[in-house]
């Protein structure tokens, strides 16, 4: 097993935490999900000997959570928190940021859909309700950090804390977290960040605590079973419409139930019967037209694209993002692998240029730049071409 250290210390000055204060008098407010991964990081640092807090979100309707499974903050969720804090002593509050939640991740969720983008709302919710909310009734609290249960690591830098992947790449949650400012990043503690999720789960069963089999979270919590376009049409009704479906080419194929189905890069599921295929080649969604309420599809090849535009970009790098570009590795979407590319500063965003083209960039999800291990920011795609050069 990795050394249990939550973080670096440092020097001999300051506890496992990094804060020049013994355990006993340093104030942690937990983010509590429920989850293994947030228990044990409460139920270790108590054991340490700090002065834990744990907190938990009810992010939606109560009634309709405790009938839901395999989503955080749900009412089981609540509960299992609140025995963890019963079992190893330390308070544990249950806040209502159901308005809050509504207002910065669901609806940010629907009009990004209905915009013809694939959003994240995982990440805009560490961005907002989780980082941003949170943190400021941590501080109300006396908090001295706020620690949660991803799995990625801070480490003390020559300039400041720097935001690394995970020891477990498996479990590395650094594309999720990568809107997380230099201002948060001084303030969050992530103990897990060197451990595996076996080592995790090993230590919840070493220190007794009470969730340490329970399975891990899959649904995006007010997103019952991947149905995003339920949702959606929920959200926002009558806003969901049919449309067309066109080739690349400019042929109509058929018809769609609305653009909120489909993401870029998709090739199952596209209900095009015997045009599925065009001279033996699969097609894709090449591009979601939101003003025409068009999905356009087109063989692979019609997939690739070099040239991303970002906005809302969060740069954690050492000084000022270079006119003249940084060298970085770029993650386009969580599943993928990063690859080599130049990013350029614009405005509140970059423009980036990879150094080969990618299929499957899409508006809505994020690009986030790594250098080796380290996390420098990222921001949200909002469109993609290919070059003269490439398209020639």
């Amino acid at each position: 097993m990795h050394t249990a250290t939550p973080d670096s210390p440092g020097t001999s000055h300051v506890n496992s935490l990094g804060i020049a204060k013994p355990p006993g008098e340093t104030r942690v407010v937990v983010a509590m999900s429920g989850g293994v991964d947030s228990s044990v990081t409460a139920a270790w640092l108590k054991l340490q000997g700090y002065d834990v807090v744990g907190i938990t979100l009810q992010l939606y309707d109560h009634g309709m959570a405790v009938q839901r499974k395999g989503a955080c903050c749900a009412g089981q969720d609540i509960y299992d928190a609140r025995q963890v804090a019963d079992r190893f002593g330390f308070p544990h509050y249950v806040l209502d940021y159901e308005s809050r939640f509504s207002d910065a991740v669901m609806d940010d969720f629907a009009e990004s859909y209905l915009r013809g983008e694939t959003p994240i709302p995982c990440v805009r919710c560490n961005q907002t309700v989780k980082f941003r909310d949170l943190m400021a009734t941590a501080r109300e609290l006396g908090a001295d950090c706020l620690a949660t249960g991803h799995y990625i690591r801070r480490v003390e830098g020559p300039a400041g804390p720097e935001l690394h992947r995970a020891a477990d790449p498996a479990k590395d949650q650094s594309y999720f977290l990568f809107a997380t400012t230099a201002g948060q990043l001084a303030f969050l503690r992530f103990p897990l960040g060197g451990l595996t999720k076996p080592e995790t789960r090993a230590l919840a069963q070493r220190l007794g605590v009470p969730v340490a089999d329970k399975p891990d979270s899959q649904d995006i919590c007010f997103v019952p079973d991947g149905r995003y376009a339920e949702v959606v049409a929920r959200l926002r009704p009558g806003a969901v419409e049919p449309g067309d479906i066109v080739h690349v080419d400019g042929r109509q194929l058929g018809r769609h139930r609305g653009i909120v189905h489909f993401t870029i890069g998709q090739r199952r599921g596209l209900g095009l019967g015997d045009h599925e295929a065009t001279g033996g080649e699969p097609l894709y969604v090449v591009a979601l037209d939101a003003g025409a309420n068009r999905v356009v599809v087109g063989p692979r090849r019609a997939l690739g694209r070099d040239l991303v535009s970002v906005a809302e970009l969060n740069w954690l790098g050492d000084g000022q993002l270079s006119p003249t570009g940084e060298a970085v590795e770029v993650k386009l979407r969580s599943t993928q692998a990063p690859v080599p590319a130049r990013v350029f500063p614009r405005g509140d965003g970059a423009d980036i240029r990879l150094d080969r083209p990618q299929d499957g960039v899409a508006p809505g999800q994020a690009a986030v730049f790594y250098r080796g291990d380290r996390v420098l920011g990222g921001g949200w795609i909002r469109a993609a071409a290919l070059s003269l050069d490439q398209a020639a």
